[in-house]
């Protein structure tokens, strides 16, 4: 590097001589003598450089040829020695030069030169048939990151096992929080002596501190109904593939003393700090026991959620008390209103209009106006028969508003209640909610993952069996008498008529009360059931579905409709409710095109069977017996083969239990 430096500095100092030569000329021109002398030693000095020149130029040429060499040295040295996989392949995708770090790793005592890339991995072939240009293999128990070099047939193999392992090691030690809740342990302990309470404390305390010994785990009882877990990643995995089995270990221990209780673990993991755990842990909880309880909800940093259990029916452990708090609750809300604004979800059904028709009175009972957001276009024929009678009563259609109505109407003191569903893009205009701050959510649904935002009052009851259930355990509780007509009434009723099919599934005590008390103020049977009728070619659509159901496995019917040929959603869910009552049947799904181009599943089972589980697998929801999807951009045959996988896990997971 110093040669090449005096090199440079070289060409400087022949400018020099140049200079001196034109000098020395000149000088020769006035001073002859002196110019001689002054040319002979410059001459003198010229040679000498030039010979110091030329060998310079020779030891730079050699200091060049030796780092050429030691470059080209390291390259091979690197090329061959280093630990990354190298392969060149051939246009027929058959291996023409790999290094000896690859080709030892894969095969020691043959070579792998001229075999097909699929001879160390199917994903090589497949990548090179690809536009990939990074992928993931695993060789031997090592895990590789393929690049890609397309343009010059060349793929880099670079091993990433230990920074799996660290990476892996990292997650599994991350801290986890769960909150364990004692479902319906206040109720069932009021009744019960000191000996009977503690023997009962003892035993789940005794079973939960050695399900946490088994599993490592923290556990400490923070209050008579709930405990703190501390546990990590590691361990919530163990958890998970036990399908959380302590659930049903407690409810066989509870069983024999016949007594419901059950439990409700709340779960936060993936969080940057502790307090963020137990904010996510006390989410999960409260996810949970909104869907009734006996269940596992583990919720994530991105508010992914998972559920575990939830596979028996939800007890009515709803108190007169609760309700008669939630309506007094909601009457100081509807008198602090300047007016009511109540919708259900879109495509509504009777129980969806009967409970904003149930909502309607108590805002009048408080002396408020009230306005149901309806939107009159795409509902079924039940529903469209109800609004007909509804449209001759003048008194009550005038406060049925279209969701464009309704949005000029709202005021900065409206309230917005919302029945039927608690889901945002359900509701029958999502703008009303995001230009208020005053939101009431009513709904007997259990509670899904999408929710509704800050509502000021929430009253999710899944044990009930219909929002108009709900609705009209409320007005009961409302200040003076209340005057229905025989058509308000009706409506409510028909909501739980529709919903309990005909008082034969999820109905309860409360559930007989609430229609005694809408027959004592009017509702006529008969008038419900002239709502209720169906056309000629509505059934005979139906029994084309029916006809189409084939028993997939133990008790499972599955029915698909033909391709390009849409039902209405209200068709296919009949189509599975009437499934669910021929012989060996105990759940039924029900496969369609709708009317609006997306494909709908529509699940219904007698309880053994929980459709809501599988039905959130396909992002959709409900209940335990009762449960929907819809899905874009597919075709029936893609959505029937993903039904079929899921519900042969779901069979599985029972299977293991």
């Amino acid at each position: 590097m110093k040669d090449i430096k005096k090199l440079i500095i070289n060409k400087y100092i022949w400018f020099l001589y140049v200079v001196a030569t034109a000098l020395a000329i000149v000088t020769i021109f006035y001073e002859w003598f002196i110019g001689i002398a002054l040319t002979a030693v410059l001459i003198i000095i010229i040679i000498l450089s030039l010979r110091a020149e030329d060998r310079l130029r020779r030891r730079t040429e050699q200091y060049v040829s030796t780092l050429s060499y030691r470059v080209k040295k390291v390259g091979e040295e690197a090329l061959l020695e280093m630990p990354v996989g190298i392969i060149l392949y051939s246009e027929d995708r058959e291996i023409e030069w790999a290094n000896p770090y690859l080709n030892d790793f894969i095969d020691k005592d043959q070579s792998i030169i001229g075999q097909s890339l699929s001879h160390v991995s199917e994903t090589l072939l497949s990548m090179a048939n690809s536009e990939t240009d990074e992928e993931w293999i695993a060789i031997h128990d090592r895990k590789f990151h393929l690049i890609h070099k397309r343009d010059h047939r060349l793929i880099y193999l670079f091993d990433r096992t230990e920074q799996i392992e660290i990476e892996k090691k990292h997650h599994d030690e991350e801290s986890v929080l769960a909150i364990i809740y004692l479902d319906n342990y206040d109720e069932l302990t009021q009744a019960m002596d000191d000996t009977s309470k503690s023997q009962l404390n003892s035993q789940v305390t005794s079973l939960l501190n050695n399900w946490s010994k088994d599993h490592g785990i923290f556990l400490k009882r923070t209050s008579s109904d709930r405990f703190l877990a501390v546990m990590n990643q590691e361990i919530l995995s163990q958890l998970e593939k036990t399908k959380f089995e302590v659930l049903d270990e407690v409810r066989e221990l509870i069983s024999d003393q016949n007594v419901s209780l059950t439990l409700s673990i709340g779960v936060g993991k993936n969080a940057n700090s502790l307090p963020e755990l137990g904010t996510l842990a006390q989410s999960s909880l409260d996810l949970a026991l909104g869907r009734g309880g006996d269940q596992v909800a583990v919720k994530d940093e991105s508010g992914k959620v998972k559920f575990f259990g939830g596979k028996t029916n939800p007890m009515e452990k709803r108190t007169r008390v609760r309700a008669r708090v939630i309506s007094h609750a909601l009457r100081e809300l509807v008198k602090a209103s300047d007016q009511v604004l109540v919708m259900g979800h879109q495509m509504p059904d009777m129980d969806s209009v009967g409970s904003c028709i149930g909502i309607l009175k108590l805002a009048q009972q408080n002396n408020k106006n009230g306005y149901v957001v309806f939107d009159p276009d795409g509902n079924n024929t039940g529903v469209n028969r109800l609004m007909d009678r509804i449209n001759q009563d003048e008194e009550l259609s005038r406060w049925f508003v279209t969701p464009e109505d309704s949005l000029e109407m709202l005021t900065k003191d409206t309230l917005v209640i919302v029945v039927d569903t608690h889901k945002p893009s359900m509701v029958m205009e999502e703008k009303l909610l995001n230009r208020t701050d005053h939101v009431v959510v009513i709904d007997h649904h259990r509670r899904a993952q999408e929710f509704i935002e800050d509502p000021t009052l929430v009253y999710m009851e899944p044990y009930a069996s219909s929002t108009a259930e709900l609705v009209t355990e409320l007005l009961q509780y409302q200040d003076g008498p209340l005057k229905f007509n025989v058509l308000e009434a009706s409506s409510l009723l028909s909501g739980i008529i529709v919903d309990t099919k005909s008082f034969a599934l999820r109905t309860g005590s409360r559930t007989f009360d609430a229609a005694s008390y809408l027959r004592s103020k009017g509702a006529d049977t008969v008038f419900v059931q002239e709502l209720l009728k169906e056309d000629i070619d509505v059934y005979i659509k139906r029994s084309e579905l029916i006809k189409n159901a084939e028993i997939y496995k133990q008790g499972i019917a599955i029915s698909r409709a033909e391709e390009g040929e849409p039902y209405s959603a209200v068709i296919i869910a009949q189509a599975a409710d009437t499934l669910l009552t021929m012989t060996d049947v105990r759940a039924a799904f029900v496969v369609s095109e709708r009317s609006d181009g997306k494909v709908g599943v529509s699940a219904r089972s007698l309880g053994e069977v929980n459709v809501q589980v599988i039905m959130e697998s396909m992002n959709g929801g409900g209940h335990l017996t009762n449960a929907a999807t819809q899905l874009e951009d597919t075709t029936i045959d893609q959505v029937v083969e993903q039904l079929q996988g899921i519900i042969d896990e779901y069979l599985g997971e029972d299977e293991n239990e």
